[in-house]
């Protein structure tokens, strides 16, 4: 069954500036300006005033309902980005053989994972940072703006160091994400 009209409005907090031109979203933060296309999707996007964005679905089915929220969340998570930030946790689990990890350019180096002499290699992606944590052993921080940008290099480092050929219930060996979210505020 259709519904006749979705909709669902989002605050646009004090010192964020957002444009919508053809359903392509630009936010503009303290901390920098990104920039989302939603074309994809068949939607009325605009601006209610200066402070609430308004998203509108027209005769929509049950997947297509589930879009307004989907869409709603992308925006209030781009809002997060340029205001405060995403940090992402990961800690080294290993029972004999020491991981190392190091940064060298653009690229995360891992090395040393089950003993192998093979290095593993992940690419930063854009706008993502790295740091190692100085107070907590085995652990990195990678953080950004971009929500998607920094939880796909927590995922393509975590997924490098996949164990093959061996029992996962014993062998659980590898770089995990232990802790997520937006940069608290201070």
């Amino acid at each position: 069954m259709k519904q006749v009209l979705a909709s669902r409005t989002i605050e646009v907090p004090d010192g964020v500036d957002v444009e919508i031109a053809s359903r392509v979203v630009k936010v503009k933060g303290p901390r920098g300006e990104l920039t989302r296309d939603f074309k994809h999707i068949n939607m009325d996007l605009r601006k209610d005033g200066d402070k609430n964005i308004r998203v509108d679905v027209w005769f929509a089915n049950r997947k297509q309902l589930s879009c307004v929220r989907t869409v709603c969340s992308h925006i209030d998570n781009m809002i997060v980005g340029v205001t405060r930030g995403f940090i992402y946790k990961m800690r080294f689990v290993y029972s004999h053989f020491p991981i190392n990890v190091t940064q060298n350019g653009n690229t995360v180096e891992i090395r040393n994972f089950l003993g192998e002499k093979r290095v593993r290699k992940v690419e930063l992606l854009e706008g993502v940072k790295y740091v190692r944590s100085a107070d907590v052993k085995d652990q990195i921080e990678l953080s950004g703006n971009d929500i998607a940008n920094v939880s796909l290099t927590c995922a393509q480092i975590q997924q490098s160091t996949n164990v093959r050929k061996k029992d996962l219930r014993k062998f659980l060996d590898g770089i995990y994400v232990s802790e997520k979210g937006a940069i608290p505020e201070e």
